[in-house]
């Protein structure tokens, strides 16, 4: 049994051209713009990004941890770490990309101090793969599926919830999640097979054959 661990923000995006750059700074109502002047204390700037981008931080929590007293708690602890953090946003890449590694890495640091582990497995043979029929591509569900979903995930053990939030949710891979959980790959695909295994029941549950 091997501790989830947190490890260094990866960056997804590409370098901006100094053009590019200066597009964003152009602009006085871009993410860009608004975390530079943050980043110097301007106060309202900063408010402005939380405004922008609280809900999709605590939905992301929330997804995350499956309870709503944590996923506030956490939101709250993300945009702290933002305040004290945010100097060191440099437009490389999306600042919605860079506040998502920042606020996964929060919930996995939470995670650690909570000892939720991951189950080990080794990279021999491969986890055959089998999704949820209607689940291939959750944000296109239909909303009284994806209700279903959600309420179901919550329901899931913290290790498989969290390989399934990151894989099929957010759309990492396999060897990103790795990286990110302090695992191998094998047991990040076993723990997403399992995840889904475990959804398949609960859904079932949820409607019963007519």
């Amino acid at each position: 049994m091997s501790a989830i661990t947190v490890c260094p923000p990866v960056n997804f995006g590409t370098v901006t051209t100094a053009e590019t750059e200066k597009a964003r700074a152009d602009d006085p109502a871009s993410d860009y713009a608004l975390a530079q002047r943050a980043s110097v204390g301007d106060i309202p700037s900063f408010e402005d990004l939380y405004a922008r981008h609280n809900r999709r931080v605590f939905s992301l929590c929330l997804r995350m941890t499956g309870s709503v007293p944590e996923a506030e708690d956490l939101a709250q602890e993300v945009f702290i770490q933002l305040y004290r953090k945010i100097g060191s946003f440099r437009g490389e890449s999306a600042f919605t990309t860079w506040l998502h590694r920042l606020t996964v890495n929060q919930v996995l640091m939470h995670f650690r101090k909570r000892g939720v582990k991951l189950e080990q497995t080794t990279d021999d043979g491969e986890t055959p793969v089998q999704i949820v029929k209607g689940t291939e591509d959750p944000a296109r569900m239909p909303v009284v599926d994806r209700i279903a979903l959600d309420a179901a995930v919550v329901q899931l053990p913290p290790g498989y919830r969290t390989v399934f939030v990151l894989h099929d949710v957010e759309g990492h891979e396999h060897e990103e999640i790795a990286r990110m959980l302090g695992c191998s790959v094998g047991t990040s695909k076993s723990q997403l097979h399992k995840a889904r295994m475990k959804l398949r029941v609960l859904l079932r549950q949820q409607n019963p054959p007519a």
